[in-house]
């Protein structure tokens, strides 16, 4: 599996973290800050954080591969390795067709990038993979330390799992709301999700996963929303996040959606760590 992430970590976009914000989650000890938002290339923020830690693992969730090149990230990656062995995992992937005008054949692009990568030097352990549907999750464990999903549910998790067999990483993102007043935090929740339901590759895995058009269709479905975005207390978040562990994941990367992060990092810390 490579890195060692520890099995919870912070999934946030990259403008969340700052210093002081990192150093926190390392006390409470979460393993992994996973830097969302298609990160630069040149790893400067990932830089940063661990500049301003001493354990904590970063990941990137993800680097485009549209946007970056594979020589220039590969240069960083190894900059980056140098200064702080052992503790950067290169998350990339080929985002979705929406937004990048250059989407084509992202399954052949992203062979391609892996092959540049492995040309620069990025070593195999050191790398994971966004993935959603079974051919790029199996891409992700034949070619890098494993996958990395987005969006998904621990159903989606059970089947990612028998595709990458044992061994490789799998390592899911999920959303949470820390909010027990039901309408609150599907209002909270809400905008977390909706911007997706307009995204072909997560829809059409959220309907692989049982999911209707009536439920992908506007601002998504009560059930939608419910299931892609945990909220209620912190025990009630815990359960649904332990739910990947035991459906197979290695690794959860927790994507607080308060407009505070900080006291739900603290309150989860109580329960799952």
């Amino acid at each position: 599996m490579g890195i060692e992430l520890g099995r919870i970590g912070i999934w946030q976009h990259e403008s969340v973290f700052t210093p002081e914000l990192t150093r926190e989650v390392e006390k409470l000890g979460y393993g992994t800050i996973w830097i969302g938002g298609s990160p630069s290339g040149d790893l400067a923020k990932a830089e940063e954080l661990l500049d301003a830690t001493k354990t904590i693992k970063v990941a990137t969730g993800i680097v485009n591969i549209w946007k970056d090149d594979a020589t220039t990230v590969g240069a960083s990656y190894k900059r980056i390795e140098a200064k702080h062995p052992g503790r950067f995992l290169l998350g990339v992937g080929a985002g979705h067709p929406e937004a990048d005008t250059k989407f084509k054949k992202p399954y052949g692009a992203l062979v391609e990038y892996l092959d540049a990568l492995d040309a620069a030097g990025v070593p195999v352990e050191a790398r994971a993979l966004a993935a959603l549907g079974p051919k790029v999750i199996k891409l992700a464990g034949d070619r890098t330390a494993g996958a990395h999903p987005y969006l998904m549910t621990p159903e989606h998790t059970r089947q990612a799992r028998e595709i990458l067999g044992d061994g490789p990483l799998l390592a899911p993102e999920h959303k949470v709301v820390l909010e027990t007043d039901l309408e609150k935090a599907r209002a909270i929740a809400r905008p977390g999700v909706q911007y997706y339901l307009g995204l072909v590759n997560y829809t059409n895995s959220l309907r692989k996963l049982g999911f209707t058009d009536e439920d992908l269709a506007g601002e998504g479905s009560d059930k939608l929303i419910d299931a892609l975005a945990l909220h209620g207390d912190a025990e009630t978040i815990a359960r649904g996040i332990t739910a990947h562990i035991e459906a197979g994941a290695d690794h959860v990367g927790i994507q607080v959606l308060n407009q505070d992060p900080l006291p739900v990092y603290r309150a989860l810390a109580a329960v799952l760590l």
